[in-house]
Parts: C-alpha cells; sequence; structure tokens
C-alpha cells in the first residue's frame, strides 16, 4: 500500500499541475484564436469557425510547453509545502528531500509516458483535422502531395490546367525518374512530359532527357527542356514539413515512404526522437525546478518562480533547438542531437541531487 505521504505529496503535485495546465491552456487558447481570427479577418464565415480551429490547435501547443509546465509546477509544488510549514513536517518525519524528489520525478515519467502514449496521439489527430479544415479556406490551397511506394505524387493547379507530377525520388534540388501530365479542368490529358532528372532549386525546372507526347503534336525528344512550376525544391520540402499532425505510426510508415523515394528522413527521425525523449525530459526538468526551489532560499515568491522559469526555459529551448539544428545539418547523429540537451541538464543537476539534503 502507498504510503500516506507518497499520496498527500502525489496528490498535492498533481493539483499544482492541473491548474498550471488549466492556466496555460487559457492563454494558449487566447493567443491562438487572435491568429485564427487574423486568418479569417477577409473571409465571410462565422464566429465559430476561428473558436473550432483554435480548439483543434490548442492540445498540440500545450504538448509543445508540458516541459515548461512541469518546471513550474514543481516549484509551486515547494512553494505550496512551505506556504503551510508542511516541509519542515515532512522533514521532521523522516521524509528528506531526497525522497520527496523521487516521488516527483517519477510521477513526471509516468506522466510522460501516458502523454506520449495517449495524448500526442490524441493532439496529433485534432493537428490533422486542424490542417485539413483550415486548408479549405486557404487561398493558396493549390497543392496536394502524398509519398508512396510509387514514389512522390504532386497535383499542381496552375490558372486552368491541373499538373500531376510522380518521381521516384527526391533528394535536395532534384526530382530522378520524373514524369509530368497535363489535364485540364475535365481531367482529359493534353500532354505527358517524361525526363530521367528534374533541377527544381527554382520555379524554373530544367528538365534532363526526355519526351514529350502530345495529342495535337508529334511526340518530341529532348535533352534540355525547361518547365514553369509554381514549386520549387523548398515549397515541395515543405509540403511534408508539419509532422505534428502525424501519430508515432503514421510518423514511422513515412519515415518507410520517404527511405523508398530517397528522401531524406533526418526531419522524422529528430521527431521521433522528441517524443520519445519526452518522459526523460519532464523527468529531468522537474528534478532541476525542485533544485532550484530547494536551493535557492530566495525563491519563495509566485513571481520570482514565473521568472525564473522563464528563464530556464529560454536557456532550455535554445539548447534544444541548436543541437536539433547540428543533427538537421548531420554535423551530429541524429539521436544525440535530442537527447544531448537532457544529457547536459542531467549532468548539470546531479550535483544538486547529491547534495540536496544539505542545508
Amino acid at each position: 500500500m502507498i504510503k500516506k505521504y507518497h499520496q498527500y505529496i502525489t496528490k498535492v503535485f498533481l493539483n499544482n499541475l492541473i491548474v498550471i495546465s488549466i492556466v496555460f491552456l487559457v492563454i494558449s487558447f487566447i493567443i491562438s484564436i487572435f491568429e485564427e481570427l487574423k486568418f479569417f479577418e477577409n473571409k465571410n464565415v462565422e464566429i465559430y469557425y476561428p473558436i473550432i480551429l483554435t480548439l483543434l490547435n490548442v492540445p498540440t501547443v500545450l504538448y509543445e510547453i508540458f516541459p515548461f509546465i512541469f518546471l513550474v509546477a514543481a516549484k509551486f509544488f515547494f512553494i505550496s509545502l512551505v506556504d503551510k510549514d508542511e516541509l519542515e513536517i515532512l522533514r521532521n518525519n523522516g521524509i528528506d528531500n531526497l525522497k520527496i524528489l523521487q516521488i516527483l520525478s517519477t510521477i513526471s515519467f509516468v506522466l510522460g509516458l501516458i502523454i506520449i502514449i495517449f495524448y500526442y496521439t490524441f493532439a496529433s489527430n485534432l493537428k490533422n483535422q486542424y490542417l485539413m479544415f483550415k486548408n479549405k479556406f486557404a487561398g493558396e490551397n493549390q497543392y496536394l502531395a502524398i509519398v508512396n511506394e510509387n514514389g512522390l505524387w504532386v497535383k499542381e493547379k496552375v490558372n486552368d490546367r491541373v499538373n500531376i507530377i510522380n518521381a521516384n525520388s527526391f533528394e535536395g534540388k532534384t526530382l530522378e525518374n520524373i514524369s509530368i501530365t497535363q489535364v485540364d479542368d475535365k481531367y482529359k490529358t493534353k500532354k505527358t512530359i517524361i525526363a530521367t532528372k528534374a533541377d527544381i532549386s527554382n520555379k524554373t525546372w530544367l528538365l534532363k532527357n526526355g519526351k514529350i507526347f502530345s495529342s495535337n503534336t508529334p511526340d518530341e525528344s529532348f535533352e534540355d527542356h525547361y518547365y514553369n512550376s509554381t514549386l520549387d525544391n523548398n515549397i515541395l520540402a515543405n509540403l511534408f514539413s508539419n509532422l505534428g499532425s502525424l501519430n508515432v505510426f503514421q510518423l514511422h510508415k513515412l519515415s518507410n515512404s520517404y527511405d523508398i523515394i530517397g528522401y531524406s528522413t533526418t526531419d522524422i527521425e529528430i521527431h521521433l526522437h522528441k517524443i520519445y525523449s519526452l518522459p526523460f525530459y519532464l523527468w529531468i526538468m522537474t528534478i532541476v525546478g525542485s533544485i532550484l526551489m530547494i536551493k535557492l532560499k530566495f525563491i519563495k515568491t509566485k513571481f520570482f518562480t514565473v521568472i525564473i522559469g522563464v528563464i530556464i526555459s529560454v536557456i532550455v529551448y535554445y539548447l534544444n533547438y541548436f543541437s536539433s539544428l547540428f543533427g538537421s545539418n548531420d554535423t551530429i547523429p541524429v539521436a544525440l542531437s535530442v537527447w544531448l540537451p537532457i544529457i547536459i541538464l542531467f549532468l548539470s543537476s546531479l550535483i544538486g541531487v547529491i547534495k540536496i539534503n544539505e542545508n
């Protein structure tokens, strides 16, 4: 049976975690709804459209700031104990700082597992609905792109013409074994272009060693052919960039599809490692928050708690950002780029954990 002090510590920490999560949920909702109102300002829609979009998007926003929430929750936990003189009572009964830290960090790790198994799947599904719903109102929604075992497929709409583009591989600024089928608004084929390679570094593509099949003119072979598109390599890459709308199984499936066409899976690998590392991330942020409250005696007010929390979170954010950047550029291994900030935070807090019971 769980000891009573375990139950009490768990209850106080979860209460703080829930309250702080609700506060940040409300803040995220307010910020998000202003963004959606700006998006719809020139569109004749009912007011509930921005509200629906905000509700669909907010769970993903909350997921991104969970580490900060756990950091602040750990700090407020100690403030609540100190305000009621309960921290001293626990110490007098043999429950030292290390035991409290063990309970808090264990709770955080378990909650992290629950978040990535259940909450992330829920949030990513809502994010997917958010993007689909919003794309219906986006004036630039002229592309449809998928990747499967048959390669890369893109539907590009230009004026009254639709171009269906297929390529076996996409790497850097090059498409390999490409075919472009041009159809009219009734999807009647007007022209087909095939080429061994296409340089798509800008919106005027250079097709190499191919052939043009047209219903009105004889077939034509070419060594170089320029094709005017509304896409380039950056736009095409960004069509697949919103990984937050995919759950773990979909991310693995997409990674396998990228492997088939030779497209880089680095971003997917980084995103997956960030998901898998979340329990450890929440665990270490709870430890950091607890050590700060125990060792830094001047942080006893909610104001200083939030300020110090913001400063720590900004430092951790940029540590994660630059580390992920090195991983994206293949400067360091992908896995290391995600786990390195957690390792650094753990090593930095290790001295504090060892001396946590020292006055």
